[in-house]
């Protein structure tokens, strides 16, 4: 057996930027999973498809890469690595996502694998969220479903859609804007219905 060694808080941090447009009426909507660990739930790809995302976020730990590539059959994939991947070109430990109304920009969101230590968010990635202009950060790690506010900053873990940890819930995250609001939910992978805590 291979032993691997992963790089929990590499001294340089690789990160990555991109936008989203707002839809002609203002409208996006986020499908947001987080450590599959190389097996999402075998519904997870089709509770996904159902709900036509405009992209989908996946923040960490995702284990074999084929799992983004079968979430890119069913809408863009932007991803961050998480404490039990490879380092990879493909996949920064950082995105700062731009969602942009034609020239203006909507909402910054900062998504990255590990953000909270219980409810609060940490030290550095509230400083990161600040430089990069972030008002949400997307999150994983834990696996335990979470919206909460801290630090002035609203942060999401949409838990997990992996193997299940424990009695948690096999759940993933849906942000969505429509009508200049935005809203954030997580849906069971199990059930297809929304998923109250």
């Amino acid at each position: 057996m291979r032993s691997t060694k992963y790089d929990l808080m590499p001294q340089k941090l690789v990160s990555a930027q991109t936008s989203l447009p707002l839809g002609a009426r203002g409208g996006l909507r986020l499908a947001i999973v987080a450590d599959t660990h190389s097996n999402p739930h075998p519904d997870a790809a089709e509770q996904i498809a159902a709900l036509e995302p405009d992209a989908i976020l996946h923040a960490g730990d995702i284990g074999d890469l084929r799992v983004l590539e079968d979430l890119g059959q069913i809408a863009p994939v932007i991803a961050v690595r998480g404490n039990i991947d490879e380092r990879d070109s493909a996949v920064p430990d950082l995105v700062t996502i731009d969602v942009r109304s034609g020239d203006d920009s909507a909402l910054k969101l900062l998504l990255m694998h590990i953000a909270v230590q219980g409810p609060r968010i940490r030290t550095d990635a509230a400083k990161r969220a600040s430089s990069e202009g972030a008002r949400l950060i997307i999150c994983g790690h834990s696996h335990v479903p979470f919206a909460g506010r801290d630090k002035g900053l609203t942060v999401f873990n949409p838990g997990s859609i992996g193997p299940r940890r424990m009695s948690l819930p096999i759940v993933f995250g849906v942000l969505e804007i429509a009508a200049a609001k935005l809203s954030l939910r997580h849906i069971d992978c199990e059930t297809g219905k929304e998923w109250q805590p």
